[in-house]
């Protein structure tokens, strides 16, 4: 794969083939896999989805993790509901996280990704030690495979991540960096965080939004290059940072506009890397 290969984000759904026919009539090679349903995680199903993989020609560069009762309603939503914060629901989400790890390495994507939840900012917190705990354990498990764990930008500050990434002191622990996210959950100007972060960034999403002007309310995600994120400087801080993965487009409308922004933003990135 050649450094900064452009590639968009993709769910599976039922039907894996047509999700990424569509990726290759948008002209790219590469692409980040949503979580996929549970009848491709375990026997046939896996051998099914990685030859259905094969045959597209698509390189699979990520894969998230995605878990039952999980809610982007809104911000307090996502801070009840969503990742391994959540108490109630973690100890059935890390079997979850395992078994696409698992399911990962079978069809052989090296990156796992996921938002774990809002990482408290006390780090004397319980639940911050647990959290520690729990993406250690993680982190292992993928290691056996030579595989890394990627924590998505987004829902705390650059500073309270960089010191779990710390805390957590394992070489696999990444991040896939949204710029996006920074600015629809409020968490802090994106470039300057991309600087903060850079060594630990093993994959990006390219995306654009627009600061909300309510504290705790969500910002609004919009084309790229019509926002704030400064999509030139974004690239350009990339390339400064040494980071030469795929450049990897979310969009997260749907129908024909989602296509049309896609394929807008492909020009776009192509014009910058």
């Amino acid at each position: 794969m050649e450094p900064l290969a452009i590639g968009v984000m993709i769910g599976v759904g039922e039907n894996p083939r047509e999700g990424l026919r569509k990726v290759r009539e948008l002209g790219v090679l590469t692409a980040q896999m949503g979580c996929p349903p549970e009848k491709y995680l375990g026997g046939e199903g896996v051998a099914e989805l990685k030859k259905i993989i094969s045959e597209s020609g698509i390189a699979i560069t990520t894969v998230f993790c995605g878990y039952a009762g999980e809610s982007y309603a809104d911000i307090p939503a996502v801070r009840q509901t969503v990742g391994l914060v959540p108490r109630n629901t973690r100890a059935e989400r890390l079997a979850k996280t395992r078994a696409i790890i698992e399911f990962s390495n079978k069809i052989g994507v090296k990156n796992v990704a996921a938002h774990i939840g809002f990482i408290p900012e006390d780090r004397s917190d319980p639940d911050y030690q647990e959290l520690v705990k729990a993406l250690r354990d993680i982190c292992d498990f993928c290691a056996k495979n030579a595989q890394n764990f990627c924590l998505e930008t987004g829902q705390e500050t650059a500073e309270v991540l960089h010191g779990f990434i710390r805390d957590v002191n394992r070489g696999n622990l990444k991040v896939n960096f949204d710029p996006a996210n920074m600015i629809l959950y409020g968490s802090g100007e994106p470039i300057a965080a991309l600087n903060m972060l850079g060594k630990y960034v093993a994959g990006v999403h390219c995306k654009d939004a627009l600061w909300s002007s309510e504290k705790g309310v969500f910002g609004q995600e919009v084309p790229l290059g019509k926002g704030q994120v400064g999509i030139d400087r974004f690239v350009g801080t990339l390339k400064s940072i040494g980071y030469k993965g795929p450049l990897t487009i979310e969009r997260e409308i749907g129908g024909e506009q989602q296509t049309k922004d896609i394929q807008e933003a492909i020009k776009l990135l192509q014009s910058l890397s």
